[in-house]
């Protein structure tokens, strides 16, 4: 049997992202920081912190897929469930986090902090046995666009990409050639 997942794609990724974090911050101006990002509610740099949390998120999601994975479907399903019943307190924690979250993990603090996450996910994953990456669990698809109703372990390792690269695209900020690619967009 193959590797579901091409792990070494996936730690380019956290790579590109961590770069895609470093360059951003080096180049927007304290008032690109502070100006309202496309599309949401966030500054540029509470956007960029959510863009990092994403990344936070999966360190707490690998036991919880490992865990539910084992349970009976019918669990995992009720879980699910309730969590989608509570997308409105997320949401409100969601956004208040990042805002939250931008003032601890600032733009001195934010790519060191990406780095430690990204460089502990690539661990884990080359630690993975292809049964661990099959392990499945129910998500609350209500909670983020990038949740499927059943997400398995190589999923969720590659969901904080997909998340980070589809905010990056909501920067709003004075585009020139040395920006992250994502930014272009």
């Amino acid at each position: 049997m193959t590797d579901p997942l091409d792990r070494e794609a996936v730690a380019d990724a956290y790579r590109r992202n961590c770069m895609d974090v470093e360059t951003t911050l080096a180049l927007m101006s304290p008032e690109e920081l502070h100006r309202r990002s496309a599309g949401t509610r966030w500054t540029n740099e509470e956007l960029l912190y959510h863009m990092v949390f994403g990344y936070i998120v999966v360190l707490a999601l690998l036991p919880l897929v490992r865990i539910f994975g084992r349970l009976p479907d019918s669990v995992n399903r009720g879980f699910a469930g309730l969590l989608n019943a509570g997308t409105v307190p997320f949401d409100i924690i969601n956004d208040w986090g990042s805002k939250g979250g931008a003032r601890i993990f600032n733009r001195r603090r934010m790519a060191a902090k990406l780095r430690r996450v990204t460089s502990a996910l690539e661990r884990r994953l080359r630690r993975e046995t292809e049964a661990g990456l099959a392990c499945r669990m129910h998500f609350p698809t209500r909670w983020d666009p990038f949740f499927k109703e059943s997400m398995t372990l190589a999923d969720v390792y590659t969901y904080p990409v997909a998340h980070f690269d589809f905010h990056a695209t909501q920067l709003s900020w004075n585009v020139g050639p040395e920006a992250p690619q994502a930014a272009r967009k």
